[in-house]
């Protein structure tokens, strides 16, 4: 199963990932982990990343794209991954597809998290306040939940185009919105 999960911060996407990834025994793939962990192993790509955010710049959808490429290339991603954080635009969610349809695993099924604007603010604010964190006030979370409507509202669409997308209320108990996503899924990987 290769899967992209899609929400907004605070819909539960990592949670729910590292739920899929026991069930379904494949990698959790978080392009922010494999970011920092290319950096840390100092491989060609991480030096070259590290350099770009020295900088202060961000890391071009080009080196996240390799950096993905030699992930997907490891054995145990031959059964399938799960890609979180990734792709956050519509290049990205373009590029992704054509490697992807290049090194032979397209992309089984994109999972979008739908969660209520008003309850992501409330749960980044538990969760800012339970961690200390002042910066996750309402205003600044609303203004971080436009700026990720507006760049991945055409990724949602890229998906549902290519009819890939599935869109799972992310309201509720853990085990339901965990339940709704292998309900989603299970015609895929049926037929997978």
């Amino acid at each position: 199963m290769r899967l992209v999960l899609l929400g907004a911060p605070g819909s539960g996407k990592g949670t729910q990932a590292a739920r899929l990834r026991e069930h379904l025994q494949v990698p959790h793939i978080s392009t922010g982990d494999l970011l920092r962990a290319e950096v840390a192993a100092g491989s060609k790509l991480g030096l070259e990343a590290k350099g770009i955010m020295a900088r202060g710049e961000l890391v071009s959808d080009a080196i996240l794209l390799g950096m993905l490429e030699e992930r997907f290339s490891r054995p145990d991603t031959a059964g399938g991954f799960i890609l979180d954080g990734y792709p956050r635009n519509l290049a990205q969610a373009s590029a992704l597809g054509d490697l992807l349809e290049r090194i032979g695993q397209p992309m089984d099924r994109a999972v979008q998290l739908d969660v209520d604007t008003e309850l992501l603010i409330e749960r980044i604010a538990g969760r800012a306040k339970a961690e200390g964190r002042a910066d996750d006030n309402p205003e600044s979370v609303r203004k971080r939940l436009a700026v990720y409507d507006e760049q991945t509202a055409p990724v949602v669409e890229y998906y549902r185009q290519h009819g890939m997308l599935t869109v799972v209320d992310g309201v509720g108990a853990l085990d339901e919105v965990f339940t709704r996503i292998l309900e989603a899924i299970a015609p895929v990987r049926e037929v997978g």
